[in-house]
């Protein structure tokens, strides 16, 4: 059995004497794409960075290719990088900010001509941005060059975090595409957070979903939130701006988060009356998108304003002629749902 490229045992992680990060078990094999879902302050960040060993957790270890590492390491200093939401650039050249990590790891050969090719690699001309000053690039321009900075070094894992979350649609997808080729001409891990569901789902190999410091699925799950309230019926359920009705088993707290898998979409000609375990909802389908792992199609519908996902074979796409635009019936089994 292959080792994993990541073994990650008994990890906690505190800030200020709160707990951020819980991850009893978990391994991450090499050379694929490895997604990273979930909502603000649920510990993406905090994830990448222990494992991009810039951090050290507060207990548990981190096994990297079956040997244990931390920062500094020299198992994982040549071979691990992580490109942070907002990156930082020295004042200097971008020449001389893309080889400052070959510098600092007593490469030899000709920086120049390595620079140039790292920067082609973001969509970026040397012999016109070599030269230039870190200060006269645009936020799109500079988180490429800082891009190229971690391409360049041809790391076995490259760590993103939110990498297109703050420049603008070119440069996005610029580096969205340079991301990806080099894990198709050098095998790097990618492992990234992203808050674009969509295009992870359409690229990875495989998904996690982040929620509260702890790993729980693989984003197929939606996660719904209160207040919650009963009715007199002591039925469980929050009323939506529409008028329609998500239900719930009875929560541990008013402000509970369930979580709500197999949702289905129903035909709209069919007839007939549903179980009184189902809860019944009708929206908007916003967007299809096709799942890399799977090959199944990712819907995602809007319901009086809230974004649920629903994961369909292609084959019922197309019989039930499902598009973006078109209204569509949903069903969960609400006494299934769970706490978290």
């Amino acid at each position: 059995m292959e080792t994993p490229l990541y073994a990650i045992r008994d990890l906690t992680h505190v800030y200020r004497g709160q707990p951020v990060l819980s991850i009893d078990r978990l391994d991450l094999p090499r050379g694929g794409i490895i997604g990273v879902i979930g909502p603000n302050g649920s510990g993406k960040s905090t994830f990448l960075r222990l494992a991009g060993f810039v951090e050290k957790p507060t207990t548990g270890e981190v096994l990297f290719d079956g040997k244990p590492a931390g920062p500094f390491f020299p198992e994982v200093r040549n071979r691990v990088t992580l490109l942070p939401q907002e990156p930082f650039l020295m004042k200097r050249t971008v020449l001389n900010n893309v080889a400052y990590g070959l510098q600092i790891r007593n490469a030899k050969g000709l920086f120049a001509e390595r620079v140039d090719k790292a920067l082609s690699y973001v969509g970026l001309e040397g012999k016109v941005f070599a030269r230039r000053p870190s200060y006269a690039l645009s936020g799109g321009e500079a988180q490429r060059v800082a891009l190229a900075a971690r391409l360049i070094l041809k790391p076995d894992v490259l760590l993103l975090d939110e990498p297109t979350a703050n420049v603008d649609a070119v440069s996005a997808q610029l580096i969205q595409d340079a991301a990806l080729k080099a894990q198709r001409d050098w095998g790097t891990t990618l492992i990234i957070a992203s808050h674009d569901w969509q295009w992870l789902y359409e690229v990875s190999d495989t998904v996690l979903h982040l929620f509260k410091g702890r790993f729980f699925g693989t984003g197929r799950e939606n996660i719904l939130f209160g207040p919650w309230e009963s009715t007199e019926h002591g039925n469980w359920g929050r009323t939506m701006a529409d008028g329609q009705r998500l239900r719930v088993p009875q929560p541990p707290a008013a402000d509970a988060a369930a979580v709500i898998e197999d949702i289905r979409v129903l035909n709209n000609d069919a007839t007939g009356t549903l179980d009184s375990t189902e809860c019944t909802l009708t929206g908007i389908i916003t967007r299809l998108a096709l799942e890399k792992a799977s090959g199944d199609v990712r819907a995602s519908i809007l319901v009086s304003g809230l974004p649920l996902t629903v994961v369909l074979p292609q084959q019922q796409i197309r019989e039930q002629g499902l598009y973006p635009g078109r209204r569509a019936r949903l069903s969960y089994e609400w006494p299934r749902a769970r706490w978290i």
